[in-house]
């Protein structure tokens, strides 16, 4: 089974990168699944149905998230209406959507889990142990399971690989838009990056304006992001896993420049 996973999808820039990239980028590597982390797909904030409406046209299949996802009200709303979307499996309480989602691919059961890292993050439930409750609930039965650690510290995220090697496909690092280009195959058959990267502007901040970010550490007072618009590109990997066994066979970081 292939896999394709895009980074952190900045505002519209980074909804138009992604429609360019997939048509060629499926059919080049036969992909036969598209995730691609969302928390900052509407306005770098966030998401609502008019976004996830569009991504959808432009190919992708499922959608992880984070921090973020609480930012829009319509976008917490969507988390129970519709079924390819998941957020973080570590908030506490009772928050609206999933944490994880079982899908089939091919007739292959496929379990996707959103965590989020704790260190410089929000002081959430451990994401470790929430790891392990979310993989007993899916139990033996889908042996292809894809992880989107959301975190901010390298650390945590490394760990999270060691921690899960050999029981997941991939572990997915996201958050930072920065690409690692650290992509391998742990001891135990277990994919890892510690961060995919960013689809959107690269001439700017983590996909903000450039200016606008650069006033607010010099001025350190608010200031109204704006979603920047050229140098577009999506970081993207590229996974193929067993569908029996759920080892990954082999892993490729891509970043592909969206041509003007």
């Amino acid at each position: 089974m292939k896999i394709a996973f895009f980074g952190d999808v900045v505002g519209g820039s980074g909804r138009r990168a992604a429609a360019a990239v997939l048509p060629g980028l499926k059919e080049e590597h036969r992909i036969d699944l598209v995730v691609a982390n969302v928390e900052n797909a509407a306005g770098g904030f966030g998401v609502t149905e008019k976004t996830l409406a569009e991504l959808d046209r432009a190919g992708i299949d499922f959608y992880t998230s984070g921090n973020h996802i609480w930012d829009k009200r319509e976008g917490v709303v969507i988390l129970d209406e519709r079924a390819n979307i998941i957020r973080p499996a570590n908030y506490p309480g009772n928050p609206p959507g999933r944490g994880f989602r079982v899908i089939r691919v091919k007739d292959v059961p496929v379990a996707i889990i959103n965590i989020q890292g704790r260190v410089f993050m929000p002081p959430i439930e451990c994401p470790f142990r929430t790891a392990d409750r979310c993989l007993q609930q899916i139990g033996d039965g889908c042996p292809v399971k894809i992880v989107d650690i959301h975190a901010e510290a390298t650390s945590e995220k490394v760990a999270m690989g060691w921690y899960l090697d050999g029981r997941v496909s991939l572990v997915l690092g996201t958050h930072t838009h920065i690409p690692t280009r650290d992509a391998a195959i742990l001891p135990n058959g277990t994919g890892y990056v510690t961060d995919v990267g960013m689809t959107g502007s690269y001439d700017s901040v983590l996909g903000v304006t450039k200016n606008i970010v650069i006033q607010r550490f010099l001025d350190m007072r608010p200031v109204r992001f704006e979603i920047a618009g050229a140098d577009l590109r999506c970081d993207v990997i590229i996974g193929d896993i067993d569908d029996a066994s759920g080892r990954t066979r082999s892993i490729e970081h891509l970043q592909i420049k969206v041509e003007a």
